[in-house]
């Protein structure tokens, strides 16, 4: 009895072994090669499938979803003889299965070493500033060429992106310094331009304060030598409607004498000629008055009258 135990048991084992071998659970997003006695035969797509156990076997499972790859940096020669370390990332897809596994033993290493050779050739015709400053242009020209030629390997390659470009350090030290002077010029250049600025704006504000002034001081001077004639020719106006005679105009003439020469400038008197006749109509008037005064009592004398001075007329 216990070989025949023995011989069931082992059949039930090989019965279990064969149908976990027969079932094939494909994740989602994944496939599976299948090869009957080392040849191709299908493709197992995602969910339950059933293959012969013992004659059919599972070759290589592969991801369908799009995968990320970033490679170690690269040293690259520029056109102008300049060694940059350019670090990678590749975002790519497999499509085929079947190409993926039979058409390139190890696609990775196909699309790293497609990578470095197509950055050798792109860069090697563009100098140095235009590597730092080309990055959209040089994503388009590696995508385009690893597109290509991943297609016959059941790859497409969906997005090429230069993570780092690293010129050397002596080179970096340069371009720090270069950096450096173009702002410490655009800094002195902004100052320069503020300082003219300026010293326009406040030429401007004096020019413009000036020619106020100088205007108001005209309005002030218009309105000071308007007053003056206003009131000269109210006193005329006053004088000719009283009827004054010479003897007041004297006596005003000498009371306005000493208003002449107020201040401290006035060194010299200019006495004018009619000096003699205003005092000699003021002691006419005077002498008018003597019998009033506590003087003699003898009847006032008739002044002398002296000649007039004629002014000479002009036509």
């Amino acid at each position: 009895m216990e070989p025949i135990i023995i011989v069931l048991i082992i059949l039930v084992v090989l019965v279990f072994i064969a149908l976990m071998k027969t079932v094939q659970v494909i994740p989602q997003a994944s496939a599976a090669i299948v090869e009957r006695f080392g040849r191709y035969t299908r493709t197992l797509n995602a969910g339950l499938n059933i293959v012969v156990p013992f004659i059919d076997s599972i070759r290589n499972r592969i991801d369908l979803r799009e995968q990320v790859v970033p490679f170690p940096p690269q040293p690259v020669i520029t056109q102008d003889n300049l060694v940059v370390n350019i670090d990678t990332v590749i975002y790519y897809q497999v499509t085929d299965a079947r190409a993926a596994t039979y058409e390139v033993s190890s696609f990775i290493q196909a699309i790293e070493q497609l990578t470095v050779t197509t950055l050798r050739n792109i860069i090697g015709g563009m100098d140095l500033e235009r590597t730092l400053t080309s990055r959209e242009e040089i994503n388009a020209a590696l995508r385009g060429v690893l597109d290509e030629a991943t297609g016959k390997w059941g790859i497409r390659v969906n997005r090429v992106e230069l993570k780092a470009i690293e010129p050397p350090t002596s080179i970096q030290d340069s371009m720090e310094k270069q950096m450096r002077a173009d702002r410490d010029k655009r800094a002195a250049i902004l100052t320069a331009e503020g300082i003219r600025q300026s010293q326009i704006l406040t030429a401007e504000g004096e020019k413009q304060s000036a020619i106020l002034r100088a205007e108001g001081e005209a309005r002030a001077a218009a309105l000071r030598a308007e007053g003056e004639a206003q009131a000269i020719r109210t006193v005329f106006e006053s004088i000719h409607a009283g009827d004054a005679d010479e003897k007041l105009l004297a006596y005003q003439y000498l009371q306005m004498l000493p208003k002449i020469a107020e201040g401290d400038a006035n060194k010299l008197w200019i006495v004018p000629s009619e000096i003699g006749d205003a005092l000699k109509g003021l002691s006419g008037a005077v002498g008018n008055f003597g019998p009033m005064g506590g003087g003699g009592g003898g009847a006032p004398k008739p002044a002398k009258e002296s000649p007039r001075r004629e002014r000479p007329t002009i036509d």
